[in-house]
């Protein structure tokens, strides 16, 4: 019988983020093309609530590093704790990455109509907050799952992937 390998949690890549957005981007702007005459103006603030995320996020970060170093006068983190706190991070990290292409493939279709249509300025407005919204919430992912990293781990664990 083969041994089994351990199987771990990797840390986000890049390319699994650039991908996801990439992906987010091309459909968005497919859609957009066939239905954006349809649709009703986005609010302004409709990206912003990623925000919201990120914030929790950045919370979980200041609260959980100093316990992860196993700083002085703070109590350890259990492990159950640090996994449900990492899997919060890699899916902040991923709908952060969506959200961007999101934002990127509506702002690819709105671009050239801004000099002629009113609602397409004002809806790059709207995607511009998105994507800043949006990125906020992928760095505070990245942020929260890398100071959870094992202080007793390697930095790069062994990686199988290709």
């Amino acid at each position: 019988m083969a041994p089994r390998h351990a199987e771990h949690l990797t840390f986000t890549k890049p390319r699994h983020l650039v991908a996801a957005g990439s992906v987010a981007a091309v459909v968005v702007f497919l859609i957009a093309r066939l239905v954006y005459g349809e649709l009703p103006p986005l609010p302004l603030l409709a990206g912003a609530t990623l925000l919201l995320i990120a914030f929790v996020d950045v919370l979980l970060t200041l609260n959980m590093r100093p316990r992860v170093k196993r700083k002085p006068g703070t109590e350890p983190v259990d492990g159950i704790t640090a996994a449900r706190a990492v899997a919060l991070a890699k899916a902040s990290s991923l709908a952060g990455a969506i959200m961007v292409g999101v934002w990127i493939g509506l702002l690819a279709y709105l671009m050239p109509l801004i000099a002629t249509i009113d609602a397409a300025r004002a809806d790059t407005t709207a995607a511009v907050i998105g994507l800043i919204s949006a990125a906020a919430l992928i760095a505070a992912g990245l942020w929260l799952e890398n100071s959870l990293r094992n202080p007793d781990e390697p930095d790069e664990p062994h990686d199988d992937e290709n």
